[in-house]
């Protein structure tokens, strides 16, 4: 994929103030593409394949409710596998995070909130994974043994735990960077 995915999840055209400003922040706007590019164009997919990929990045961008990156995930599946992620994800919708502190201070930030898991249309692989991510993102904080497990037992090995780990934290700071830069494309 040609071009900065960021800036293209942003809606920044070439040229424009908010363009040369990402232009002064070489370093990090690089790095974010490279991210990307490493997670979607890898050179070895033998731990999670890159329609697992794509499927995983679909429902995480559903779940955040941007167009954006559901549009640009979506097209890298095919329409069926796209159709059954976006089902999956009609049905994980939630208003997190929830999660549980460990007794002190923070405790009072607690949130009990639902544990959702995908459905077996998916096979067990894809399920445990959208599954994962779904807990990734609305419950970081309850990360336990037993979500790894899960992984396990549905196929998982360890490089492919990380690397959807990875992947779920890299699209959530990619959508959040996307969102923050389309709202100061708003109030220009």
């Amino acid at each position: 994929m040609s071009g900065d995915v960021i800036d293209r999840l942003a809606g920044i055209a070439p040229g424009t103030a908010l363009d040369a400003v990402r232009r002064q922040r070489t370093e990090a706007r690089e790095q974010a593409q490279a991210s990307f590019d490493a997670l979607f164009a890898p050179l070895d997919v033998a731990a999670m394949a890159v329609a697992e990929r794509a499927a995983v990045a679909l429902f995480v961008a559903r779940l955040h409710g941007d167009g954006p990156a559901e549009a640009l995930y979506g097209g890298m599946l095919d329409a069926a596998l796209r159709d059954a992620v976006m089902a999956e994800a009609g049905g994980a919708a939630a208003e997190g995070p929830y999660g549980h502190y460990p007794a002190g201070p923070l405790s009072a930030e607690d949130r009990a909130g639902p544990e959702w898991r995908a459905g077996p249309e998916l096979g067990a692989r894809l399920a445990a994974a959208l599954t994962h991510a779904h807990m990734l993102v609305f419950h970081p904080r309850d990360a336990a043994p037993r979500h790894m497990q899960a992984l396990v037992d549905a196929g998982w090995a360890a490089d492919g735990i990380v690397t959807l780990s990875q992947l779920v934290a890299f699209l959530t700071f990619q959508i959040r960077v996307a969102v923050g830069l389309r709202a100061m494309i708003a109030s220009a």
